[in-house]
């Protein structure tokens, strides 16, 4: 019988030294796309796809992230008191009532298995999910979780998100072989951690979207330091194909690399574009901008 997937892990504890000084004192899973933090766009993702359980493995300096998603007294009786209810019930229900939160603290920076490990007693023996917040996938009809557990679901084994990535940007990824068994889905051989372009076995990059079986959690006892000397996830999965069946998704949307700057602005522009209460005055203003960017020949050209 297949077990449904109602944890997910939301590994938080990274450093985001890429964002700093702006991640100096603010977790970067904390900035914000348009008006909601990233790792809000990957919670409500989960709850989509039917998680009840956030599991939050945080490092020192996060208090903010347990912070959002509780109860805020003050903030409450000031909207209450001044009549601004859209406001109210904005803060009052970013999580249904049935879903709960749990903080694990990793102690030390051990890399991304070793972060996925720390949730091992919350998780017990149930299949889980696993969000990283700096990947905001936008799905097209269906969240990019929701379309993994419709898999998970039909086959009963793991899944991972990919999505071809350029061939030159391999060294950044964990890269699969896979043998199609459907459009999209993909029978995963092997797993390779941030091989260089010529040494990559496809162009499949992962993502950061992970269905697991909770025996993921033993290997993850006995894996060694890998790349950076870190506990990699990639490493523990490649053993894990040894004994078990895992799928590849390609999943139907878009991702935003929001752990590189450049990323992060085309995420905040293009959700700007989207947002109802903005994308009108926005694209008007980016088309001023670019009007007023273009030197003299090019606006005659145009």
């Amino acid at each position: 019988m297949t077990q449904a997937i109602k944890k997910a892990v939301f590994p938080v504890a990274g450093l985001g030294t890429r964002f700093l000084p702006a991640t100096k004192a603010n977790p970067k899973e904390m900035l914000p796309i348009v008006d909601k933090p990233l790792v809000q766009y990957a919670v409500e993702e989960a709850v989509a796809a039917g998680i009840t359980e956030l599991i939050f493995v945080t490092g020192r300096s996060k208090w903010s992230i347990p912070d959002h998603f509780d109860k805020a007294y003050e903030l409450e009786v000031e909207l209450s008191k001044h009549n601004k209810a859209k406001l109210l019930d904005l803060v009052q229900n970013i999580l249904p009532p049935e879903v709960s939160c749990i903080y694990i603290r990793q102690a030390e920076p051990l890399g991304l298995g070793h972060a996925v490990l720390c949730a091992k007693p919350v998780v017990g023996v149930q299949p889980f999910a696993v969000l990283l917040a700096d990947d905001l996938i936008a799905g097209r009809e269906r969240g990019c979780l929701t379309q993994m557990v419709d898999l998970y679901n039909r086959y009963n084994c793991g899944v991972l998100a990919v999505e071809p990535v350029p061939k030159k940007e391999t060294s950044r990824y964990g890269i699969v072989e896979t043998q199609t068994i459907e459009p999209r889905v993909g029978k995963i051989h092997s797993i390779v951690e941030k091989p260089a372009p010529e040494a990559a076995p496809s162009n499949l990059g992962v993502v950061g979207r992970y269905i697991l079986p909770p025996d993921i959690m033993v290997i993850l006892e006995n894996t060694r330091q890998g790349a950076g000397g870190e506990i990699q996830l990639t490493d523990a999965i490649a053993k894990l194909l040894t004994k078990r069946t895992v799928l590849s998704l390609e999943f139907e949307g878009k991702r935003y690399d929001c752990g590189s700057k450049l990323g992060y602005l085309q995420a905040t522009v293009e959700y700007a574009l989207e947002h109802p209460e903005l994308r009108q005055d926005f694209e008007r203003y980016l088309h001023g901008l670019m009007a007023e960017r273009l030197s003299p020949a090019q606006r005659k050209a145009g």
